[in-house]
């Protein structure tokens, strides 16, 4: 088991990760690409600039929260299936950043 800390990034969080590095036991940062909207396909490029700040501030990636699912899955639309596969690709992506974990 590790220790974690929710931070909902820079521009996005009163705290700092030099503040979070100051709390005992903490590894990891639980994040996420907040300026995503639901459906939207989290791209290699946004996934690697988030991780090399979390990273460089030494902390690992391993959990992510708010991968959103879009409203037209939970509901049925014929429009579901591009979601789905939109966040099919965004688990991948994450997968390949070293992500195990998403909420």
């Amino acid at each position: 088991m590790q220790m974690t800390f929710r931070w909902y990034g820079q521009g996005n969080d009163t705290i700092t990760l030099d503040q979070i590095r100051q709390i005992p036991g903490v590894t990891g940062i639980v994040w996420a690409l907040h300026h995503k909207p639901a459906g939207e396909v989290w791209e290699p490029e946004e996934i690697a600039a988030e991780k090399a700040i979390i990273e460089g501030a030494g902390f690992n990636i391993d959990v992510v929260e708010s991968v959103n699912v879009h409203d037209d899955i939970k509901i049925g639309r014929p429009t579901r299936d591009q979601y789905i596969e939109n966040y099919k690709i965004t688990l991948r992506n994450l997968a390949e950043a070293g992500v195990k974990v998403v909420t």
